[in-house]
């Protein structure tokens, strides 16, 4: 269904909303507006605390106040777009994660941001709710984003494999010789970092990892966490901060005494370039290009460290692509969107797991 839609997202890193204007045609899928709205400190410290012990009420005021934060980002993209709502088709939004717990025998997942608050407060029909449906049909629910990822390689006539550096680090590898393509989780990425520089240096992440480049590895501790048996798991797979949390690494660091928060961040940087490269040597060994989304890809130590470790694959922007990196999972929500409208299958199961294509979504109306 052609049209513009707007894609919603708010990542495992909790800072805030990332909204994209998009336009779907004969010509593939383009951002023509996007903008970031952080999160209230009161609604981020609210996030922050949501765990499985978390009062029910609690977890509905955050409802609440996550969807009045997403219709807040999308009246502010219209005015800066000055795009008329009745020239928007729908909104597709991700919401915000507060659970994710994948594989037998009682997968779930739970994302916050009321659709019908959404919907009402922005006169736009919401489509929300699209992991559940890839759940139901046995899969883990994420990653997502792949297929848009996907479908933007092909847009673009390119072969390539893509990296997306949120919270959470994912892979998406397109199929080849007879294979089909994959879409994993490899392991964790700003969800650690920010929260270490958050809490060492006063601010909510590493400014192009500058805090980080300054330290040292300490290898002992990088070994200690990539012993962790997430990393050796195959694929399909997917995580989330309740398995990497700071409760994860202070647990290594009892293990390991003393060192210094700046060689912690340092260690953290390269166990996030040393598990997405250990990922694309098991599953494409061969190199190639490597399109690199997500607010990692601003943390200039950090591409530096991944590039030291693939020497066989280019790295490059998916602005190359056209595709501002900051924006690439909010435009895959509204890719999403016009897929549930459409009726069309939003999931890989190859990348999933699940049993078969399944259409994602519930739509809410304005």
């Amino acid at each position: 269904m052609h049209g513009r839609y707007i894609g919603l997202m708010a990542g495992t890193s909790l800072d805030g909303v990332d909204a994209a204007l998009v336009a779907v045609d004969g010509a593939g899928t383009r951002i023509e507006h996007a903008l970031s709205r952080p999160y209230g400190p009161d609604v981020r410290e609210g996030l922050r605390a949501i765990g499985a012990d978390t009062r029910l009420a609690e977890v509905v005021a955050a409802d609440e106040a996550v969807a009045d934060a997403f219709a807040g980002a999308v009246h502010a993209l219209l005015a800066a777009s000055g795009c008329p709502t009745n020239h928007v088709t729908a909104i597709g939004s991700h919401g915000q994660t507060v659970w994710h717990r994948p594989g037998a025998p009682h997968a779930a997942t739970v994302q916050i941001g009321d659709p019908s608050r959404i919907a009402a407060a922005t006169g736009i029909t919401t489509v929300a709710d699209f992991r559940r449906a890839d759940i139901a049909a046995g899969g883990e629910g994420a990653p997502l984003a792949p297929a848009f990822h996907l479908a933007l390689l092909e847009d673009r006539g390119v072969d390539a494999a893509v990296l997306n550096l949120g919270g959470i680090a994912n892979l998406t590898l397109p199929g080849n010789e007879g294979r089909p393509p994959l879409g994993f989780d490899c392991g964790p990425a700003n969800t650690l970092l920010d929260r270490w520089a958050e809490r060492h240096l006063g601010h909510p992440y590493d400014d192009r990892g500058t805090w980080g480049e300054g330290g040292t590895i300490n290898q002992g501790l990088l070994e200690h966490l990539l012993a962790d048996t997430y990393f050796r798991q195959p694929p399909p797979k997917s995580t989330g901060p309740e398995h990497f949390d700071p409760a994860w690494l202070e647990r290594a660091l009892d293990h390991h005494p003393g060192i210094r928060p700046q060689d912690v961040q340092a260690t953290l940087v390269e166990l996030t370039a040393a598990s997405a490269a250990a990922a694309l040597d098991e599953h494409r060994p061969r190199g190639g290009t490597l399109f690199v989304c997500g607010g990692g890809s601003h943390n200039d130590h950090l591409m530096e460290r991944l590039r030291g470790r693939l020497p066989g694959w280019s790295l490059s922007s998916t602005a190359a692509l056209g595709v501002d990196p900051d924006y690439v999972e909010a435009a895959a929500f509204a890719w999403l969107a016009m897929r549930r409208l459409a009726l069309l299958p939003g999931n890989i199961p190859s990348v999933t797991g699940a049993t078969r294509p399944a259409v994602l979504g519930g739509v809410y109306r304005a």
